[in-house]
């Protein structure tokens, strides 16, 4: 487990005290690998904001867009201009000591406002007066008790607030149990909503449970229907925990689990920490991703285990400089980029950075997915120290992604270059060869480099016929399988291909 160094301002004479974390949620392999850096955006004094009132630019019911492959994007950044792949990026550590070790933090306890904590009560006005009064004050901690449940309806925890404030789940906390108890007035696609907050954090050695069963078995979810097919019409279910428009935010030490979709999702968010995070759900749980980001940069997830019905980590348009260390994934999706520019859409993704992983009993391992029709670029992706336990998919670009016989090949295509693949090493299902490279017909896969990567079958035998399609690169190490299909050299539209760059 990764200490932090935290800083103890004192007087002329100081005494330097060891602090050891005795408690930990998440159960697990966990790595001391690399030093984060911190990342400071933004020092600027910010108002206090009367709970839970939202600028007025804002839609009351802040409705997130779901994953680009439900829905159109209708604004999509562009990220920075690739960085280099030999190092990984520059984020943020966690922005705050535990105000409870220094003596300067002021705790509100639910329960002093009214809280009842017996899993059926509704305790979401005293969550609301808590937050209030923590917003207003410095350093400023709302406390959700150990050994109680407490039940609140869907909520947006409204910034901005005064620097230092965190939000310390030690109990359980939990929504209204499925869509027959959601109350009406109450956005069907949110449940914990973080707007417009700066230098915050998520944390606490509870459990935060999304109830989410009732909601997987709707019709309308994949494999729910009559003879395992969906029936069509309005699906909306809710993300466990959304940060918005927010920066410098951190989370740490919480278990997650059955969320009815998406457990985390990071939105128009800069500089985000994350690390020791137990996050599950069952296999077959529809939608239910892991970590999203979105639109969202500077971002490190360390140190936790993930296991869920979809996505591990899911990294959609507008993002840049994510490093990923020392995560463990399965069942799952695996962890994936996209899917990216649907609708005929701009998508920009750069500077990604995923090391020291493992992904087990997974359909996918290490995947980039992108529609025919878009724009735009993915670049500067790394993927290095990771161990594969009978994954399906093991290494998978996909520029034909869709979820219809409907789509049609376009002659635009998002750029996929400067891919990294370094010590990938273990065993694939034999249902699917370990290595797809099915780039677009006319915009080429660029700068694939593969490097030590030894997949072998978990069961039966050998696969040796990876498929590569337009797809451009290197091995700088004979690979298990060997991939003699990948094409040398550059393609001759490389110039032209270029103008899909961001």
């Amino acid at each position: 487990m990764k200490m932090n160094k935290r800083p103890l301002v004192g007087a002329v004479w100081a005494i330097t005290f060891l602090v050891i974390s005795t408690s930990s949620v998440v159960e697990g392999r966990y790595h001391h690998y690399h030093k984060r850096q911190k990342k400071v955006i933004g020092n600027s004094p910010l108002a206090v904001e009367v709970f839970p009132a939202a600028p007025p630019a804002l839609s009351p019911s802040l409705e997130y867009s779901p994953d680009p492959s439900h829905s159109p994007q209708t604004s999509i950044p562009s990220s920075p201009a690739a960085a280099g792949i030999s190092a990984p990026p520059t984020v943020p550590s966690d922005p705050y000591p535990d105000p409870r070790s220094s003596g300067t933090s002021c705790i509100f306890d639910v329960t002093s406002f009214g809280a009842v904590g017996d899993g059926t009560t509704d305790d979401t006005a005293a969550f609301r007066a808590a937050w209030k009064a923590a917003c207003a004050v410095k350093s400023g901690t709302v406390l959700a008790p150990s050994g109680l449940s407490f039940m609140i309806t869907s909520t947006i925890f409204s910034g901005p607030c005064n620097p230092g404030l965190v939000f310390q789940v030690d109990g359980l906390l939990m929504p209204p149990n499925g869509p027959d108890c959601w109350p009406k007035t109450d956005s069907v696609r949110q449940w914990l909503v973080f707007y417009r907050l700066d230098n915050m954090t998520l944390r606490g050695s509870g459990t935060i449970d999304g109830n989410g069963e009732p909601w997987w078995d709707l019709p309308c979810k994949p494999h729910r229907g009559p003879n395992g097919k969906s029936i069509p019409g309005p699906c909306d279910s809710p993300s466990m925990i959304r940060f918005f428009l927010s920066t410098n935010v951190a989370v740490s030490g919480l278990r997650i689990q059955n969320s009815p979709m998406f457990h985390m999702k990071f939105d128009g968010c800069e500089g985000v920490f994350i690390e020791r995070l137990s996050i599950s759900s069952p296999k077959l749980s529809p939608n239910t991703d892991g970590i999203h980001l979105e639109n969202t940069k500077s971002v490190g997830i360390y140190d936790s285990m993930i296991a869920n019905g979809d996505d591990c980590i899911s990294i959609g348009p507008g993002c840049s400089d994510v490093d990923i260390d020392g995560v463990t994934c399965g069942p799952s999706h695996g962890i994936s980029i996209g899917s990216l520019g649907v609708h005929n859409s701009q998508a920009c993704v750069s500077n990604i950075t995923v090391r020291n992983a493992v992904i087990r009993e997974s359909d996918n391992g290490l995947r980039i997915k992108t529609w025919q029709g878009g724009t735009g670029s993915v670049s500067g992706i790394s993927f290095q120290n990771i161990q594969m336990e009978n994954v399906r998919n093991c290494i998978i670009v996909d520029q034909y992604y869709c979820l219809s016989r409907a789509c049609r090949n376009e002659t635009s295509a998002v750029y996929v270059t400067d891919l990294e693949f370094r010590n990938i090493k273990g065993t694939y299902n034999v249902m699917n060869p370990p290595i797809h490279f099915a780039c677009s017909d006319t915009i080429a896969c660029t700068n694939i480099t593969m490097s030590e990567v030894e997949l072998l079958p978990h069961e039966g035998q050998l696969v040796d016929d990876p498929f590569c399609w337009n797809a451009y690169g290197t091995q700088e190490t004979l690979t298990i399988p060997p991939i003699d299909c990948l094409l040398d050299g550059m393609p001759q539209s490389l110039a032209e291909s270029s103008r899909y760059g961001c």
